[in-house]
């Protein structure tokens, strides 16, 4: 792999098929998108085999400078490597779950979801402080245009919101960028990574940050464009929304806002804890007496995202790792949730969850799969989920026992509204004579929801492969983090252990030293 540019293969291979989608017909705009996705996936899967655990932090790096101090710069570590490798899962899926919804323009369709690819993987894979600003803006267009071309009845609407909030939100942060980099002198940012700001500078800075990245969690109270835009954007429109353009506001905080403003970070820590604490339990809630089945898990995206954010404040190795590693369960998880609730909207045309009931009876594989990923998102052992929610709660408590215990209603009440939906759309009588006619899953279906059902189960059985490329880089962050970590209210002790395991211990030494003769 030496000397061969990947990362910017990655960035061409989608951008070139993008533009041939332009101009080719229907059909074959379809199978150029799926190649190109199919082919990004082979180059994620060659990037993730070659980057060498344990070793450099930041690997595959390229630099081409441009103009004034500004460079084309491109780099990975670990975190940023899973990021990639699941955005380039979604893609072929979201390709097949647009096959036959999408009949209008579908060139330009596929255009935009390549363009969108594009974008992602550069957001991840910039070392730019504005190269990053570019791709992280920009991303905005392509999925503005899927909500507002190829939407629901309420799509304009839904679309200028999404891009009205979010937009707005980064007006701040390029502000900041400047002030940054001609205090520094730099916009490269592993060296800004290590750069100590003055720390009142940094609560601006933080602050300026923390507008872009919460809107894109997003946290609440700014949270009220999402559940719009899902419910109005096409299937595949809501599975990339969910499952990777959420995480660019997680990627944020680990990537800017705890390395550069640890101190800030650390002084701000409690607004993000009562934000975090107050999502959890409202959005929770508000999903609990959802009618519409998008709607509610749009809301339990909040929560989940809620107890991300808490995670990463938490200021230690669990909070950060399971934050993580949340944002990568719940991007296949909400992903493979509003696939399912598309799979049935092909059919029926409604997202009532009324109008549905007992599809367990004619659509069984559908039941089958549909409980998996119900199970995942309330974190089931064995799940992908699971390991990151505990993970994270187990980070928070050493920070805060009383945002712990109230992140962890958001477990309770998360089993309840996701427990509900599925009871009241596999389970019951067959009450709509249409749902009862529906059938099952056809080949296309399979090959969308086999793939996301076998890496939630793999993540859930063993999430060290997951882990290992990302440790190094959250124990350099929480070095960072550790002169700046506040004290939470826990107040943990190391404890002693009791006499019976005492002895053990002492036994074991002994049959030890014993063996060593």
């Amino acid at each position: 792999m030496e000397g061969f540019p990947i990362l910017s293969a990655m960035l061409l291979v989608p951008l070139i098929a993008g533009i041939a989608c332009f101009f080719l017909e229907a059909q074959a705009a379809r199978m150029t998108a799926l190649v190109a996705t199919l082919a990004n996936l082979a180059l994620g899967v060659v990037l993730w085999a070659n980057y060498e655990i344990g070793g450099p932090q930041w690997q595959f790096t390229e630099t081409a400078p441009l103009f004034a101090g500004f460079e084309y710069a491109l780099g990975i570590d670990g975190i940023a490597l899973m990021l990639i490798m699941l955005s380039v899962f979604l893609m072929p899926i979201c390709i097949l779950a647009s096959w036959e919804a999408i009949n209008k323009r579908v060139g330009e369709y596929m255009a935009a979801f390549l363009i969108m690819e594009v974008l992602m993987i550069g957001v991840f894979a910039a070392q730019d402080l504005f190269l990053f600003y570019i791709f992280f803006e920009a991303g905005l267009i392509p999925m503005y245009l899927i909500i507002g071309v190829w939407g629901g009845d309420n799509r304009i609407y839904a679309s200028y919101k999404f891009f009205l909030y979010t937009l707005l939100g980064s007006v701040l942060m390029l502000i900041a960028m400047f002030w940054m980099v001609s205090t520094a002198g730099t916009s490269d940012i592993p060296t800004l990574m290590q750069y100590d700001f003055a720390p009142e500078a940094q609560f601006w800075l933080f602050l300026a940050f923390f507008a872009s990245f919460a809107v894109k969690m997003p946290m609440w109270p700014v949270h009220t464009w999402l559940p719009d835009a899902h419910v109005q954007a096409p299937t595949a429109g809501s599975v990339i929304l969910a499952g990777v353009l959420l995480k660019l506001g997680g990627y944020g905080f680990i990537r800017f806002s705890l390395p550069m403003f640890p101190e800030a970070s650390a002084q701000l820590a409690w607004l993000v804890f009562a934000l975090s604490m107050i999502a959890v339990v409202v959005t929770s809630l508000i999903a609990l007496v959802q009618h519409d089945m998008k709607k509610l898990i749009a809301y339990s995206s909040v929560a989940h995202m809620a107890i991300v954010t808490a995670g990463l404040f938490a200021f230690n190795v669990q909070g950060l790792e399971g934050a993580m590693m949340i944002m990568l369960g719940h991007g296949l998880v909400s992903g493979a949730l509003f696939l399912c609730v598309g799979v049935i909207y092909d059919r029926l045309h409604t997202r009532e969850i009324s109008r549905y009931g007992g599809l367990s009876i004619n659509m069984p594989y559908y039941a089958l799969f549909f409980l998996l990923f119900t199970m995942a998102s309330i974190g089931l052992p064995g799940t992908s989920n699971f390991i990151g929610e505990f993970l994270a709660l187990a980070g928070i408590y050493e920070a805060s026992t009383w945002v712990a215990l109230i992140c962890t209603t958001g477990i309770i009440l998360g089993a309840g509204y996701m427990l509900y939906l599925y009871r009241r759309v596999a389970f019951g009588d067959q009450k709509n004579a249409d749902a009862a006619a529906m059938l099952d899953l056809d080949k296309r279906e399979w090959i969308m929801l086999a793939p996301i059902a076998a890496a939630v189960l793999w993540m859930g059985v063993y999430p060290e492969s997951f882990l290992a490329p990302m440790r190094q880089d959250i124990a350099a962050l929480e070095a960072r983090l550790a002169r700046a970590a506040p004290e939470g209210d826990s107040q943990l002790v190391s404890g002693q252990p009791t006499g019976v395991i005492a002895n053990e211990m002492s036994h074991a030494g002994e049959e030890r030293g014993e063996g060593a003769h």
